[in-house]
């Protein structure tokens, strides 16, 4: 660890991070409301390792987050890493990978995630989420029908009947056990990778966050911590050197 790591975690003098109440993946509440999860325990391990105090900014949604780069809100955030936020943010590598899929009425003639980009499909989702981000780049013929955040986009898809639900296999594996009328796709259209930013400019902070990823894999703390939030559909990612995208 580095004087300069720490002063570029810590610029106001506690370590502000960012976490996405929007995904129950990686962050919930205990019964006292504090935030509880996976990301939160890597906060806190972090910090301690640090020896810094921790301060939890809130979100409901990972693109609000996102822009809290540039806004100078927080000095870590959980959130996945993307091209198209890697203007804003320098990610670690990858601590966590999850698939994105589709959830679909069990009637649907589709039976995996490559057949769903046809004409006239209408898939709902959260707005630049990770998987949003990813089809608006790739989908070529089915239409995108955003909501602000995952909650509003399973009602998005309830309420209006659309054909899919695009999001993280967690959180459509939930879905469907409220909703025994759904059904989960085979495949996958991509696997989000999860990780810890830091706003761009600060290269000492990015380091030191990519060699603690490195670290906390290495240790067993990240599949540590998986296991005790009870997390299906989630797996920890394969050890990498060096930041997913720079």
């Amino acid at each position: 660890m580095t004087t300069s790591a720490v002063r570029e975690l810590t610029p106001t003098g506690k370590m502000r991070v960012g976490i996405n109440f929007g995904n129950t993946v990686l962050v919930r509440t205990d019964a006292a409301g504090a935030p509880c999860g996976i990301a939160p325990d890597l906060a806190r391990e972090l910090a301690l390792r640090l020896g810094v105090s921790i301060e939890f900014i809130i979100y409901d949604a990972a693109g609000r987050m996102s822009d809290g780069a540039k806004a100078d809100a927080w000095d870590v955030a959980f959130l996945a890493a993307d091209p198209d936020r890697a203007g804003e943010i320098t990610f670690s590598s990858p601590y966590l990978e999850i698939d994105s899929t589709y959830l679909v009425p069990r009637e649907s003639p589709f039976q995996s995630a490559s057949e769903v980009d046809r004409d006239g499909v209408r898939i709902a989702l959260s707005d630049r989420s990770a998987y949003d981000l990813y089809l608006s780049r790739n989908l070529k013929q089915a239409q995108i029908v955003r909501a602000p955040g995952p909650p509003a986009s399973v009602e998005l898809f309830f309420r209006e009947k659309l054909d899919a639900l695009a999001g993280i296999r967690p959180m459509l594996v939930d879905v469907v056990r409220l909703h025994p009328e759904t059904r989960i796709l085979e495949g996958r259209f991509s696997t989000v990778q999860q990780a810890i930013g830091t706003p761009r400019g600060r290269d000492a902070a990015a380091q030191y966050l990519d060699e603690f990823v490195a670290a906390s894999i290495d240790s067993g703390f990240v599949a540590a911590t998986l296991t005790k939030n009870g997390i299906v559909g989630a797996t920890v990612a394969s050890r990498t050197y060096g930041r997913s995208i720079r």
